[in-house]
């Protein structure tokens, strides 16, 4: 049991904190379209907050119960060998979105219609 923890603590929790990173950068990429930087700054802020306060009451707590059910049956379906598959999926996972929203961009995870509109030329 404490190994668990510890896995879900230096690891997990972690990743999910990567995770809440890139859903701020995105929130930061829509904000571009607003010219006004004072509107777009306060645009951004309540998006945060909304969004993180609406990912740690409702989506968080899905998420762990998920992320804890998939790590319970991998350990259990294939011992320590899907435990070790799961928790390097999920790193593999991680790192593949932060290199397309951070290298390429974030339209590249995005569908096209969420895409900003070209800037216009002044």
């Amino acid at each position: 049991m404490k190994g668990t923890h510890l896995v879900r603590n230096y690891y997990v929790l972690p990743c999910c904190l990567l995770l809440l990173n890139l859903c701020v950068e995105l929130v930061s990429y829509k904000a571009r379209v607003i010219d006004d930087v004072l509107l777009r700054t306060g645009a951004i802020m309540g998006m945060v907050l909304f969004g993180g306060s609406a990912v740690m009451f409702l989506i968080a707590p899905a998420i762990g119960g998920m992320i804890g059910s998939l790590h319970r049956r991998s350990r259990q379906g294939a011992g320590g060998l899907g435990e070790l598959f799961f928790l390097l999926l999920l790193g593999a996972v991680v790192f593949w979105l932060y290199y397309q929203v951070y290298i390429i961009g974030p339209e590249s995870v995005l569908p096209d219609a969420w895409h900003n509109p070209p800037p216009h030329k002044r």
